[in-house]
Parts: structure tokens; C-alpha cells; sequence
């Protein structure tokens, strides 16, 4: 492995995991980095272990994943760009193994809720693991033909298992967006085609604070594809908004929006302007069909 800092791409979890898929697809021109949690793998680039990261954000199915909106202000680093990987879980076993022989699955408890259907077609008990493919190493190491994981294909070349069955999530739209990241902002200017930005916020605790504060979103045509709260300070009045428009942030109409967003917000932090992935508009038509 080439552990030049330069040809490093962080993500969380073991080789061959969904997170290790992505970072294949963005950079196929670097070595993986495998991190425990999603803390080390923001590390791994604040500290210059790895020149690019990979999270995932949310997904089509289970929704928005757990904790990253609390580390992404905090992190010190820049979004550089979106990537959406398409979630393709198997069913791996050791070789020679058939689906009447099987007892258990073994995964990551998202994939387990996203495959319950060939779980209970098949009778199997459920078996929660931290990672997808962490599970499907596991299995290789156990070598029992009555246990099999729900990993990608990927993790079963890997560690040498049999995939008995593909694409056996329950949602053909099982898809999970991540976020390049980088210590650095990228150089990118208003005019280089479509651009997201992605940005923080906060509001102040009088009536209608959020209503005031994205007036100025409508009033200047900003279109806004997210916006999600969360609760900090460990109580329940204040919250912070991670949010996403499909502008640049030197842009006069978003520049006039964010404006009027500080006069009721105790701060704005942009994350991120980035170009804006052509995959969403595909992602988002077949959700409407």
C-alpha cells in the first residue's frame, strides 16, 4: 500500500464496505484508507494522514446518517463534492455453501432493515455488526456454512466469500450520497456550471426566527434542496440547520440571501461550494415516477 498522505482517501469502515465502494468510484487513482469511526476519518485528513475523505450524509432508504450533521461544523474541513453510490447488498456465505443451510446473517443494521424481505423469506436470524463488510470478514473468519453477511460484492472478493444471492435489498432506489472532503475550499468560481453550497446556521430563540431568515432565500430565487435541524448545547431550545442551495456563495442572489440570513442567526458557516452532481436530478426524477 502506498502511504504517501497525497494518494490517501479516508472513509469509515473495512475494506470493501459501501464507504470504501465510494471512494473507489470519486478517486480511483488512490489508495483507501479504512478508519474505525467517523471521528478518526475526519482526523485522518485534519491531520494530514490522507488528502480527501468520504462520508456518507444520508440515504434513500434509512434517511440521514447518524451524528455526521454534529461533526461537520467542527470538522475544519471543506465539502469539495457529492458523490452518490447505489446500494447493491449481497447475501455472502462461505464457498460451497447453500441457502438451505443457513441459520444467520450477519450486518450493519441498516443493510439488515434494507434486506428484510430475503431475511424473512429465507428464515434467517439477524445479526447486528458496526460495519457491512466488517461482518462479512467476520464470516470468512468463522467459516461456519450455517452464518452468511449482507455486504457488496466488493467485501466478497475480499475475503474470499460466495455472493448466493444479489441485490437483495428490499428498494431498487437504495442510494447513499457522500461528501468529498478536504482540508482545503475548492477553487471554484461562480460561473463553472451548476454549484451546491452547503452551509450551517444558527437561530435566534424569538418567534419566527427561521420563517425571517430564509425570506431572504425566496426574495433572491435561491433554490434550497435541504434543510435539516438538529439540537446542540445538550437541551432542547436550541438548534442548529445544516442547509443546501443550488448556488455559489459569491453569487449576488445567494450573497444577498446569506446577508439577510446573519441578521437572525447567531452564525453562518459555509461548509462547502462544490459542483453540483448531474446523478441528483436522475436520483430525484425516478423518485417522483
Amino acid at each position: 500500500m502506498n502511504t504517501d498522505p497525497n494518494n490517501l482517501i479516508a472513509f469509515q469502515g473495512e475494506l470493501g464496505a459501501n464507504g470504501d465502494m465510494a471512494c473507489r468510484a470519486v478517486r480511483g487513482d488512490m489508495e483507501t484508507l479504512p478508519c474505525h469511526t467517523f471521528e478518526e476519518t475526519f482526523a485522518a485528513v485534519r491531520d494530514g494522514k490522507a488528502k480527501y475523505l468520504i462520508i456518507p450524509i444520508d440515504n434513500t432508504v434509512a434517511g440521514r446518517v447518524a451524528d455526521i450533521h454534529h461533526l461537520l461544523p467542527d470538522s475544519g474541513l471543506h465539502i469539495v463534492g457529492e458523490h452518490f453510490q447505489r446500494v447493491e447488498h449481497h447475501l455472502l456465505a462461505v464457498k460451497g455453501t447453500k441457502l438451505d443451510q443457513l441459520t444467520h446473517v450477519h450486518s450493519h443494521v441498516h443493510a439488515l432493515n434494507q434486506c428484510r424481505n430475503v431475511i424473512k423469506d429465507l428464515g434467517l436470524e439477524p445479526m447486528i455488526h458496526v460495519d457491512t463488510a466488517a461482518a462479512a470478514r467476520d464470516i470468512a473468519e468463522r467459516g461456519e456454512k450455517a452464518h452468511a453477511a449482507i455486504a457488496s460484492d466488493l467485501a466478497g472478493e475480499i475475503y474470499g466469500l460466495e455472493s448466493l444471492c444479489g441485490n437483495i435489498e428490499d428498494a431498487e432506489h437504495n442510494t447513499t450520497r457522500f461528501l468529498l472532503m478536504a482540508k482545503d475550499a475548492l477553487d471554484i468560481a461562480p460561473d463553472d456550471g451548476d454549484i451546491m453550497t452547503s452551509f450551517v446556521f444558527r437561530v435566534r430563540n424569538v418567534p419566527a426566527a427561521l420563517y425571517k431568515a430564509l425570506g431572504g432565500f425566496a426574495t433572491n430565487g435561491i433554490n434550497m434542496v435541504k434543510l435539516e435541524s438538529y439540537l446542540v448545547g445538550g437541551g432542547f431550545i436550541a438548534a442548529q440547520f445544516y442547509a443546501e442551495v443550488d448556488s455559489h456563495p459569491e453569487s449576488r442572489g445567494l450573497r444577498l440571501a446569506l446577508e439577510e440570513l446573519s441578521f437572525f442567526t447567531h452564525e453562518v458557516r459555509i461548509m462547502g461550494a462544490y459542483p453540483r452532481n448531474p446523478v441528483r436530478d436522475v436520483i430525484n426524477k425516478n423518485g417522483t415516477e
